[in-house]
């Protein structure tokens, strides 16, 4: 068994623009062990989104391999990277993404409401991992009952509720200030810390720094991988 949880070979990403073919990923070769805590970064328009939807199976690749676990990615259907993403990437996201006329307790148990498990499992596991996240006395409120740093730590819980394989963090502190992101940062530390691998997209410096590995793309391609830059 590989201690790679990502596996990316000659990655190329095209998009077709009327008569036009903008290459966005030219050639992208990387690997991330189980337990890596890798910061994404890079200029607009560098590929990093574009290469962040492919690493969380919310888009294929024109060419090249993804093995996410040993599985070979590129090959599967629109079904198959569904479950793929339910059950083995937790995603966390800028904007949170909760549901807003739903309790953080509902919010956190919707992965497992896909998974198929009984309402009794979803809510004994989100209510573990909303403790674990510092929530246990906010389950019954709604995200606008919520601070930006809550409602950010529910979306964590989330992402966390089916322990998945790899955390997708995109620019996980870009709307909250700056006390905030610093509590959040150190939940994402203690996540790492716990054995998750964490995958932070950011383009702050200071974020980026969190990270034992930090991956800058620029015109499609990796410019630099640096371990341990600290």
């Amino acid at each position: 068994m590989s201690e790679n949880v990502i596996e990316v070979k000659n990655i190329i990403r095209d998009f077709k623009l009327g008569q036009e073919t903008v290459h966005v990923l030219k050639g992208i070769n990387l690997d991330i062990k189980k337990g890596d805590y890798v910061a994404l970064m890079g200029p607009s328009g560098s590929g990093k989104s574009t290469f962040m939807n492919l690493l969380g199976c919310l888009d294929t690749p024109t060419s090249g391999e993804y093995l996410l676990n040993g599985t070979a990615v590129s090959s599967l259907n629109d079904n198959q990277l569904a479950d793929i993403r339910n059950s083995e990437i937790g995603f966390v996201f800028q904007t949170f993404n909760l549901l807003p006329r739903t309790t953080a307790l509902d919010n956190v148990a919707l992965p497992m409401v896909y998974a198929g498990k009984s309402k009794k499992d979803r809510h004994a596991r989100a209510s573990e991992v909303l403790k674990s996240v510092g929530l246990e006395d906010r389950m019954d409120h709604k995200p606008n009952q919520l601070s930006g740093g809550q409602r950010q730590r529910v979306a964590v819980a989330r992402a966390l509720v089916n322990k998945p394989s790899i955390i997708l963090a995109d620019e996980p502190t870009g709307n909250l200030d700056s006390k905030t992101s610093v509590e959040i940062m150190a939940l994402f530390d203690e996540i790492h810390a716990n054995g998750n691998t964490v995958i932070l997209v950011t383009h702050e410096e200071d974020i980026a720094e969190h990270a034992h590995r930090v991956i800058r793309l620029r015109d499609g391609l990796i410019e630099s991988d640096i371990r341990n830059p600290k």
